[in-house]
């Protein structure tokens, strides 16, 4: 590290030059060769997947494009002379302007089922050829320009469907982010230069998160939210990153340090912990990759290449940067100079803990158990067009199906069947179990392939596709109905469609979620045992974790499962947990956490083999890292909150469950529950068996090193 901050430092035009070119060629190239991003939650292996390959074998072709619904509602009826000239009309134009789609009106033969049985709600049914996304937005501009040409005070038209979903775009959140942290930085530094340097970090890491997810496009598939997301958590990183380095700089000027002993001095303590946690991260992010899940193996990438390239940029960019400020990163102060390094309110709350551990202890510990109780009710699923705000014409489009058609008539499920020639008696028989069965509203007859060994039929629940209920109607249909209806060993029977493949990938997640867990709070285990050769302070820190991951999946399962303020935070309505989100939360909280977890104890460790107080090692490490831990921990609360005022409920979720946890670790447990046990434990805190230390590497971070003549 002394050897790279020195080489940065003596040649950093060159070293900012370089990376002012990589930056923008990465994101020229992506934009000129980057590949397209995709929501494909299949499974392969699962039974919807088998669903799929059963119909495609029959000749049924289904998937292949984009569905979207045109929906209408009149008091009174639609079925008058008027209003069919009307609807005719909106039919044509919407042929015009989508030549390739097969467009039905509920008054033709072929859409006599879309109309409902009052004949208030009718939709028409616009099913689209194969588009890339640019061309889907263009044709969900048109579609949503004619929906309001033609929605009246008589007629009322809504847009349902993907294409709308694929159309929208919410506002630039980064940019409130960074406002924000722009604000608590020049509050944190007192100096533009200061504040401006992890700004710069920040951005040029989330330039270049979203250009590495663009390139990785064309060779991944990449979510539609893989971008947003990497470039949320490069922000975050990199300015926290930024900050640890800039905060260590400037205290070795303070000293009395040249500028290049300052930069070595930075990079050899902060820096170090910056490589450290970010490479925890990208490990964790990595190790995604072995779900085998091409919608998390593509965000999984996207983060682990945001969060390495912001890793090189603060030990790297950040360095040359510092070289060129110079002793001027303090200019163009905004407040006056007053610098609390020997962090005296933080010593004195620290010595307030530390008087009484064990209430203190207790009651952090039962805060963040109580917020991790709604975990017990977690269930994970997909959104969909009914948890937009009631704004969004998807949304009403989809209260309106719901009401005219019913609930199920939004995700309806798609039962495939393969057996011999002259099934069709066992065909109906099929039908006829599924009409009994409870939770299913409707079953349409079935359709057989030509051939005469592969039908389908349709089944519509009673409850909509993000309900419990609807899950546990996959479930049973496939354990009970089914293989009691079906004797014939030689038919192969299959649950599918979009519903049951959220259904497939929900459980996969939930199976395998408990097992990853236990990797990274393993490897989180062995980590810090290596860096501070204590069992009982790594033991504790794995603990914290694990209960500060806990409160954070609590808090959110209360708010976007259990709809507590969603009115407030306009998230439009309550429905499960993202069924990708938590695996993507556990290994961002995991590395985040371990990134403050090392800044306090490497210094409280430093303090320790000082003077031989565990007490005193306590209150010093605290005081001389809470301002810093604050400002920190602030900014991500800033960035990855700002996530919340967008309108993808998936960032929405994302954004709260990582702005829950950054805070709860930042305040109940390192100002708290860490100061409490520490101080219970006493000098047990470094205690490692002697096989233990023997087999151990041993990982040196924070440890200042010994002055050497460099130049200024």
């Amino acid at each position: 590290m002394r050897r790279l901050a020195e080489t940065c430092a003596r040649l950093r035009y060159v070293v900012v030059a370089a990376w002012l070119v990589t930056t923008i060629g990465l994101s020229v190239l992506a934009g000129a060769v980057g590949g397209q991003t995709e929501d494909d939650y299949s499974l392969p292996g699962s039974e919807s997947e088998r669903a799929s390959e059963i119909l495609a074998d029959g000749g049924f072709s289904f998937g292949g494009g984009t569905q979207a619904q045109l929906v209408l509602q009149r008091d009174g009826g639609l079925d008058d002379p008027e209003t069919r000239a009307v609807v005719d009309d909106l039919v044509a134009e919407v042929q015009a302007a989508a030549p390739g789609a097969r467009v039905t009106s509920p008054f033709s033969q072929e859409g006599s089922f879309q109309m409902s049985e009052d004949g208030e709600i009718a939709y028409v049914a616009v099913d689209l050829p194969e588009q890339d996304p640019e061309e889907l937005a263009d044709l969900s501009e048109e579609l949503e320009q004619t929906r309001e040409r033609y929605s009246g005070d008589t007629l009322t038209v809504e847009l349902g469907g993907l294409v709308v979903e694929q159309g929208e775009s919410g506002p630039p959140s980064e940019v409130i982010g960074i406002l924000a942290a722009v604000v608590i930085l020049l509050f944190a530094f007192g100096s533009v230069f200061a504040m401006g340097l992890p700004i710069l970090v920040g951005v040029v890491g989330a330039a270049s998160g979203v250009a590495v997810v663009g390139l990785g496009a064309r060779w991944v598939d990449m979510p539609t939210f893989a971008a947003p997301v990497a470039a949320m958590i490069a922000i975050g990183v990199g300015i926290d990153y930024a900050l640890l380095v800039v905060t260590r700089y400037r205290e070795a000027l303070a000293t009395g340090s040249a500028t290049r002993e300052a930069i070595v001095v930075a990079l050899t303590t902060a820096g170090r912990s910056v490589l450290f946690a970010g490479v925890t991260v990208v490990i964790a992010s990595l190790g995604l990759v072995l779900m085998d899940l091409k919608l998390i193996t593509g965000v999984a990438l996207g983060i682990a290449g945001s969060v390495l390239v912001t890793m090189l940029a603060a030990v790297t960019l950040l360095p040359a940067l510092l070289a060129l400020v110079g002793p001027r990163i303090d200019r163009f102060s905004v407040r006056r100079r007053h610098e609390d390094h020997d962090g005296g309110p933080a010593r004195r709350w620290s010595r307030q803990v530390q008087r009484r551990p064990l209430p203190w202890a207790v009651a952090a510990t039962a805060v963040l158990v109580l917020l991790s109780l709604p975990v017990l009710d977690m269930r994970l699923g997909f959104s969909d067009a009914g948890t937009k705000p009631t704004s969004d014409t998807s949304r009403r489009a989809y209260d309106l199906l719901a009401e005219g058609f019913g609930a199920g008539t939004n995700g309806p499920l798609v039962v495939a069947v393969r057996g011999s020639a002259d099934a069709g008696p066992a065909y109906e028989e099929l039908g006829d179990a599924l009409r009994a069965t409870d939770g299913v509203a409707q079953v349409s007859p079935p359709v057989v392939a030509p051939s005469g060994d592969v039908a389908l039929l349709q089944v519509v629940p009673t409850t909509g596709p993000r309900e419990e209920e609807t899950t546990d109607l996959v479930h049973r249909l496939r354990d009970e109905v089914l293989p009691a209806a079906v004797e014939d060993p030689l038919t192969d029977v299959a649950v599918g469609g979009s519903t049951a493949a959220a259904v497939d990938f929900a459980d996969y997640n939930a199976e395998r979620l408990p097992l990853f867990l236990t990797v990274v709070l393993g490897l989180a285990l062995l980590l810090l045992m290596a860096v501070f050769r204590g069992l009982p302070v790594a033991v504790q820190a794995v603990v914290v974790n694990l209960l500060s991951i806990g409160a954070s999946f609590g808090a959110t399962v209360a708010v976007f499962q259990w709809g507590w303020g969603v009115d407030l935070l306009d998230l439009g309505a309550a429905g499960p947990f993202e069924a990708w989100a938590p695996m993507m939360l556990i290994a961002i909280v995991f590395g985040l956490s371990m990134d403050y977890e090392v800044f306090l104890l490497s210094r409280i460790r430093e303090e320790y083999e000082r003077s031989g107080d565990n007490a005193e090692a306590v209150a010093e490490g605290l005081a001389r890292t809470a301002r810093v831990i604050t400002a920190a921990a602030a900014i991500m609360v800033c960035v990855f909150g700002s996530f919340v005022l967008g309108t993808s409920r998936e960032l929405q979720l994302f954004g709260f469950g990582l702005t829950f946890a950054v805070l709860i670790d930042a305040t109940v447990v390192r100002m708290v529950l860490v100061p409490a046990v520490m101080e219970l434990l006493g000098d047990r805190n470094w205690w490692l068996p002697r096989w233990l230390d023997r087999s151990l590497p041993h990982v040196t971070i924070e440890t200042a090193p010994r002055p050497e003549p460099v130049d200024a």
